[in-house]
């Protein structure tokens, strides 16, 4: 049971280029809460105000990430939810899947160094949700150099120094 556990986070780490385990805790902390949320809804009536307006609303947020499609409004969905599909709407993710970075651990690298902007936002959170309707503005964001064709720091710092700079 132990190993299983441990196998399977290192497997999460590795698929998704997570840092730490703890990243991989904190995906499982938030599944619980939801789905405990979502539990607790589905104990009360149908009719049950309460379970209306909050299994709305909780529906409505998960939609809204993407962890559930338009056709999946129930809250029986919310308790089949999986860490994996919530790994699939982080921003480090969708950079690679979109083609903007070689490999995940590139796209970390990518967001971290603030290469990426969602929207005219820059990002530099790996683990940022990306909403569905924010997803297709994904790009490299207005201040990086590998979309002004400018030269980055160290390279502009080289350049002053006199052009060598293999002294250091």
């Amino acid at each position: 049971r132990e190993r299983e556990k441990l196998v399977n986070e290192l497997r999460l780490i590795g698929t998704y280029g997570l840092r730490c385990k703890r990243e991989v805790w904190r995906v499982q902390l938030t599944l619980a809460k939801l789905r405990k949320a979502a539990r607790v809804l589905l104990t009360l009536d149908e009719q049950d105000p309460r379970r209306v307006f909050e299994g709305d609303a909780l529906i409505r947020r998960m939609v809204r990430i993407g962890l559930l499609k338009e056709s999946e409004r129930k809250l029986d969905y919310v308790l089949g939810l999986t860490i994996n599909q919530f790994m699939e709407r982080r921003l480090q993710t969708l950079v690679q899947k979109k083609k903007i970075a070689n490999s995940v651990h590139h796209a970390r690298v990518l967001i971290r160094q603030r290469h990426i902007a969602v929207g005219k936002q820059m990002v530099n959170i790996p683990s940022f949700m990306v909403r569905v309707s924010s997803e297709q503005h994904i790009q490299h964001s207005a201040t990086s150099c590998i979309k002004t064709g400018k030269l980055g720091r160290t390279k502009r710092r080289k350049a002053a120094s006199g052009g060598d700079g293999d002294d250091e």
